[in-house]
Formats: structure tokens, C-alpha cells, sequence
């Protein structure tokens, strides 16, 4: 019989990172931990780390709600599971829970490797392009980090903005485009909701004297008409984020889709339900001609590994992904993954550092 558990975990940032929620100085994960009963030593393991101001789960009631799955799991005497059963046990409401119950899932059924999928990535054979981020701050914070990706070697640049005086902004921008031209660099920036609808437009105009490649959720989530009618005229594609998050009836999903048709959609799995659930996003945008990328959101190495494992099924070519977050904390488990000259790489003979199996 199939038997499941959980490990809680603080991950300390190496840095305050400022988001436009507030600084944050520590992330709890949590990692589900799934074996067969029969054979202990071998363990599949998911993470479960809702972001604060961002998951629909995260609050004071999460690992609580983390102690019942397991607990109505373990009740039911499951012999065998697939990722569709697993995502079943989770309500919708708890979507990074569900992510990692899938995750365990697929690594468990892999043999407990952390091979989840058979893909090019996985099998270290390919890496995939990401973005360098540029996370908020002063500007003399900002400003070193962006000397520092550029330094790396990174050929797309994520800048978050709407932290800072806009004027201030548009100096930072306009130093990132003094070193690097269009052609050198792709620019990407992320107002996480930060212009009114009435304001947008101007600031849109302003932003594309940069060359921007695109930006991210301009205004607050939840205004379909006022974010339509920014899709259809802003010189900077629109790509959606904050916008999906806790959108998880099909029918409300297709119908953002056809209301606002946005360029691009920014597909968190950690927020939007896991690895199925991401799935049914991609499939939608395919259908409507809508881009994408996939973006992790803070999570550990396990959650990472498993986003961009999830990343390598599909054909990105050098389109670039938001991969690069395994480095922010200083005691993050240790994983096979590296990043070089602006891509993520897994060598899948390398060592991990996984969650203590005391209890199994």
C-alpha cells in the first residue's frame, strides 16, 4: 500500500526579497513524501510551498490542511496511483498541495530518481533558456543586480517594476538598453498589477521606447473588460500572471481567454494546481494561437526540478523560461541543477540532497 507523509522546511533568502506584496525573509515548503510500503527505501517527493500575497492556500491553516490529505490518503489504502488520481485527492483550492502530491506521484512511479518525465532536460541532454530576474529594490539594488545578469551572460533580462517612482524605473531600463541593444537582449518587465486602467496606457507608451518584449499583469487582477481593451492597443504585449491564479473552473478559464485574448499567458504550476493543471492552460492557449512561458514561484530545488522538468516536455526552443530562482536561499537542498550562460541545466546522475525519511 501506498503511504504518505510530509516535512516541513524554512528556507532563509539570502536576501529581503521584495515583492510587490512586501520584503519576504522566509518561504516554508513543505515536502510530501510518498512510498509503497513495500519497498520503504524508495520515496517520490513533492513540494508544497504556497507564496505569500500570491497561492490561494497560503495562510495559517495550510499545514493543517497538508495533515488531512495525508491523512484521508493513508485511510484509503491506495495501492497505485496515477497523476489524474492524485490530483483528485486535492481539492482545487489548495493548488500548490496538489502540485506536490503530483510531483511525488511522478518521481515515486520514476523509482524515486527525481526523473519525473523522459524529455531532453531531464535526461541532461538540453538545457532550457531563462530569464535573468531583476528583483524590486532601491535603484543602486537594482542597478547591481542588472550589471550582474548581463555580466552572466543572460540574453533575456526580467525587470519587476512599479516599486519605485516611474521616472526612476524608466532610468533603469534605459541603462539596461545603453549596454545592451534589442538585438543583444530581450526585456521583459512585471507590474504585478501596480497601473490603474487609467494610467496604463501612458506608462505603456513610455515603456516601449525601451523595446519591450512584454509586460506582465499591468493592472490588478479581476478587471476582464479594462484588461481586454489594454490587450488590444498597448504597444507592449500583455501577458497574463496574478490574472490565472485561482481561475480553475474550465469554463471561467476559456472564457477569460476568448474576453481578453492576451498575447501571452505566465503559467505558474505552483499556483495554478500542478502538472495537469498547467497542461490544461498550455492546450487552451494553443488552441487561441496565445504564447507562453513557464515561471517558477520560489520554491525549493524539488519544486523547481519538477516545473522545469515539466518545461522540458514541451518545445521552447530558446524562448526563455522564469527557471532561475534555486539560488536564493542559503539553505536550499542541494540538487543537481546549474545555470550557465543563461540557461538551466539538470544532470541526471548528479547528487540530491532530499528530505530526511525518518518515520518511512
Amino acid at each position: 500500500m501506498l503511504s504518505l507523509t510530509y516535512q516541513r522546511r524554512a528556507l532563509h533568502f539570502n536576501f529581503p526579497a521584495r515583492t510587490s506584496r512586501g520584503a519576504l525573509t522566509e518561504h516554508l515548503a513543505y515536502y510530501l513524501g510518498l512510498h509503497d510500503t513495500r519497498q520503504p527505501q524508495v520515496v517520490g517527493w513533492g513540494e508544497a510551498a504556497p507564496l505569500a500575497g500570491l497561492s490561494p492556500d497560503y495562510g495559517p491553516g495550510f499545514e493543517a490542511a497538508v495533515e488531512a490529505v495525508c491523512r484521508r490518503f493513508n485511510q484509503a489504502s491506495h495501492a497505485a496511483l496515477s497523476v489524474a488520481e492524485a490530483a483528485a485527492l486535492v481539492p482545487v483550492e489548495l493548488p500548490s498541495l496538489r502540485f506536490a502530491l503530483e510531483t511525488a506521484v511522478l518521481d515515486l512511479n520514476g523509482g524515486g530518481r527525481q526523473q519525473l518525465y523522459a524529455n531532453a532536460f531531464s535526461q541532461g541532454r538540453a538545457g532550457l533558456p531563462i530569464n535573468g530576474l531583476v528583483w524590486m529594490g532601491d535603484a543602486a539594488f537594482m542597478r547591481a543586480q542588472i550589471r550582474q545578469k548581463l555580466t552572466a551572460g543572460y540574453a533575456c533580462l526580467k525587470v519587476k517594476i512599479g516599486s519605485l517612482d516611474f521616472d526612476t524605473e524608466l532610468a533603469l531600463l534605459a541603462e539596461i538598453r545603453a549596454e545592451a541593444s534589442p538585438s543583444q537582449l530581450v526585456l521583459r518587465v512585471d507590474a504585478n498589477g501596480a497601473f490603474s486602467p487609467a494610467e496604463a496606457p501612458a506608462k505603456l507608451a513610455r515603456l516601449a521606447e525601451f523595446a519591450i518584449h512584454s509586460i506582465e499583469q499591468p493592472i490588478a487582477a479581476g478587471q476582464w473588460a479594462a484588461l481586454g481593451a489594454l490587450c488590444r492597443t498597448s504597444p507592449i504585449p500583455v501577458a497574463l500572471d496574478e490574472e490565472l491564479i485561482g481561475l480553475t473552473d474550465p469554463g471561467r478559464q476559456e472564457a477569460l481567454l476568448n474576453t481578453v485574448r492576451p498575447p501571452y499567458l505566465v503559467l505558474k504550476p505552483t499556483l495554478l494546481g500542478g502538472h495537469a493543471a498547467t497542461r490544461r492552460w498550455i492546450a487552451l492557449a494553443a488552441a487561441r494561437g496565445i504564447a507562453w512561458w513557464i515561471t517558477s514561484a520560489l520554491e525549493s530545488n524539488i519544486g523547481l526540478n519538477a516545473v522545469a522538468q515539466l518545461t522540458g516536455e514541451y518545445a521552447v526552443g530558446d524562448f526563455a523560461q522564469g527557471l532561475g530562482t534555486g539560488q536564493l536561499y542559503d539553505n536550499n537542498l542541494a540538487a543537481p541543477l546549474s545555470i550557465r550562460a543563461g540557461a538551466l541545466h539538470y544532470d541526471p546522475a548528479g547528487a540530491w540532497e532530499l528530505p530526511h525519511s525518518t518515520g518511512f
